[in-house]
């Protein structure tokens, strides 16, 4: 994966963990991403040029087969509507993904469906195919990019797409999240996952999100918006005058992998749980807000072939899946965390976002011992 040098410099800076930020009980995988969930893959295209752009595309793959062919089951889950969500019906009708999930900024979705659409119809054996659905989600970067330039290209479809990988997942102020914007810092690409123990099937859950939204930041229960005197409403409240657009609305795109066999209904019912993580956070789902979530499984026993009339699937029943809610929370609160964290500043036409301060929130998260939760968790008894 190309590395750009908003990726290098998002590196220098920590993850949650890397600063004792440890969000609930269950097990991170070995990378902490969603490309924990076997098979996943995910690449980043990022556009900067002066002051006025700063987008990107950031692709999801699922598996690294004929993902037309050999389909996984999916299902969406709408937080708030406010939002451009192209290829939603379909997943929602059928109950399954034909292509990768793109993200990119609100006025780019179309040129992104289309690029991908042609991608797709390129490959080999596609030369009858007469129906692609691309699945493409957004949030909108205006306040830092020039969103009307719509500086996305085919090429950038390609290369994100061509490019995905399932190790060196840059996050921060890349791809999708170049101009991104969340709690009035600046947001964007953040991963995470959970591994359930064996006892509860061993299964996986990796999330990522593309923050862009408001409210009142919290970490593991520390009012840091609150303590840093940056959030939403402050102006109406009588409080510092925020810099221009700090309301509570935004967006979030939220993507859950897991290789647990599920089929479209609890899938859905796993990505309705991913909101909780968000209010975890602090965000509230606001008028102006599009928060959408994309699920889909990756266990080879849930997949559904195209060429077969009569499927033969393996699922989950609805009493496992309550370990899975919380996991899916735990992802997407630390998601949302690693977004902050790793991101850098940005100066747009418009406004600038701040980087989340990194001394003052250890600072902050130590007085009200938010940091090290992992330690307070005992072990697992031996049976």
């Amino acid at each position: 994966m190309p590395h750009s040098a908003e990726a290098q410099a998002g590196a220098s800076r920590p993850r949650a963990r890397d600063i004792g930020l440890v969000t609930g009980i269950l097990p991170a995988g070995t990378r902490n991403s969603i490309t924990d969930v076997d098979g996943v893959m995910v690449g980043h295209v990022t556009r900067n040029s002066g002051d006025s752009i700063h987008t990107g595309v950031t692709a999801i793959v699922p598996h690294d087969g004929d993902l037309f062919r050999e389909r996984v089951p999916a299902a969406i889950h709408v937080g708030n509507g406010f939002g451009k969500l192209a290829g939603f019906t379909q997943v929602r009708e059928l109950g399954e993904l034909e292509t990768p999930i793109l993200l990119t900024c609100t006025l780019c979705v179309w040129r992104a469906a289309d690029a991908m659409a042609q991608w797709m119809l390129a490959k080999p054996g596609m030369q009858n195919v007469l129906s692609i659905n691309p699945v493409v989600g957004e949030t909108n970067d205006g306040q830092l990019n020039d969103i009307r330039a719509r500086a996305i290209t085919e090429d950038d479809v390609k290369r994100a797409l061509d490019s995905a990988s399932a190790t060196n997942i840059d996050e921060g102020s890349v791809g999708a999240g170049a101009g991104t914007i969340a709690f009035g810092w600046k947001g964007g690409i953040g991963t995470s996952s959970r591994k359930l123990p064996a006892s509860l099937g061993g299964y996986t859950v990796g999330v990522l999100v593309q923050s862009n939204f408001g409210g009142v930041l919290s970490m593991n229960g520390a009012p840091v918006g609150r303590e840093l005197g940056k959030y939403s409403y402050q102006n109406e409240l009588g409080d510092s005058v925020p810099a221009a657009g700090d309301r509570a609305d935004g967006s979030i795109m939220i993507v859950v992998a897991t290789d647990a066999p599920l089929e479209s209904r609890n899938l859905e019912r796993l990505a309705a749980r991913a909101i909780v993580g968000v209010g975890r956070t602090g965000g509230n789902l606001s008028n102006g807000s599009g928060d959408y979530v994309i699920a889909f499984s990756t266990a080879r026993s849930a997949r559904r072939s195209s060429t077969n009339r009569v499927h033969q699937v393996e699922t989950l029943s609805n009493d496992a899946m309550s370990s899975l809610f919380l996991a899916v929370a735990e992802a997407t609160e630390e998601s949302i965390y690693n977004s902050l964290l790793r991101a850098t500043a940005v100066k747009g036409d418009r406004r600038n976002a701040e980087a989340l301060p990194i001394e003052p929130l250890v600072k902050i998260l130590e007085r009200y011992n938010a940091l090290h939760w992992d330690r307070k968790v005992p072990p697992a008894r031996k049976r």
